[in-house]
């Protein structure tokens, strides 16, 4: 059974940092795309930032460009998330995806962790 396990998440103050981690039981790591993916309280699920098999294109939603960067290591199943800047509109459950294949999706993934909690005050 896969399983993807995040961990980082906290509280925050605005204009503070955060690294999320999530770590993917997945036999061939680098088979996968790789999504973040964030829920706030009353809103649908947006994604936030993907990166490919290697790790050498990313994708990010317009609202965290130039704030937050992806990054992956394929020799730990561990693909990041570290965010600076943070606002209190960033306050959601952050969910890492994994996606069999090359393309970076906006939604389709195969497999999903649990979230990870990430509150930010003002």
């Amino acid at each position: 059974q896969v399983q993807l396990e995040e961990t980082g998440g906290g509280l925050v103050q605005a204009g503070g940092s955060l690294r999320l981690s999530c770590t993917a039981s997945l036999q061939t790591f680098s088979d996968y795309t790789m999504g973040w993916f964030r829920q706030a309280p009353g809103k649908g699920r947006e994604f936030v930032a993907g990166i490919s098999r290697e790790g050498g294109g990313t994708r990010y939603a317009d609202f965290v460009k130039g704030r937050f960067t992806i990054s992956r290591d394929n020799a730990k199943n561990t693909v990041f998330l570290q965010m600076n800047s943070l606002k209190p509109e960033d306050t959601a459950v952050y969910n890492c995806a994994a996606r069999r294949g090359s393309v970076i999706s906006l939604a389709i993934y195969n497999y999903w962790g649990q979230g990870t909690q990430v509150t930010v005050s003002s």
